[in-house]
């Protein structure tokens, strides 16, 4: 089991910066790939970001492509996820999530090969 909690999330102005962490505890963490997600009201939940065991490589979503950096410290069991030129629509829930891998490097966008997610934390952007 892994246990992921999520922080840093609240309300900004368009144009502002947030830094969201991931803090993880349980089995190894440099065993999974860490992904951050979001999901807004109504909607389903949306890829935003992975990492993969040892920060090898990183895969974002287009539309947080050049304004989001998402990071990991394997000494720390934390993945932060840094976010910029926040806009009204990146309003979502953002939740972290692991999936545990063989490759250090591969990651995945897909919601259902995640195994462990946090609880959320929400951001809200306002214009």
């Amino acid at each position: 089991q892994v246990q992921l909690v999520e922080s840093g999330g609240g309300s900004v102005q368009a144009g502002g910066s947030l830094r969201l962490s991931c803090a993880a505890s349980g089995r190894t963490f440099s065993d999974y790939a860490i992904g951050w997600f979001r999901q807004a009201p109504g909607k389903e939940r949306d890829f935003v970001a992975v990492i993969s065991r040892i920060s090898g490589s990183t895969d974002y979503a287009d539309s947080v492509k050049g304004r989001f950096t998402i990071s990991r410290d394997n000494a720390k069991n934390t993945v932060t996820l840094q976010m910029i030129s926040l806009q009204p629509e990146d309003t979502a829930v953002y939740y972290c999530a692991a999936d545990r891998r063989i490759s250090f490097t591969s990651t995945t966008r897909r919601v259902g090969d995640y195994e462990y997610w946090g609880q959320g934390t929400q951001v809200t952007v306002s214009s």
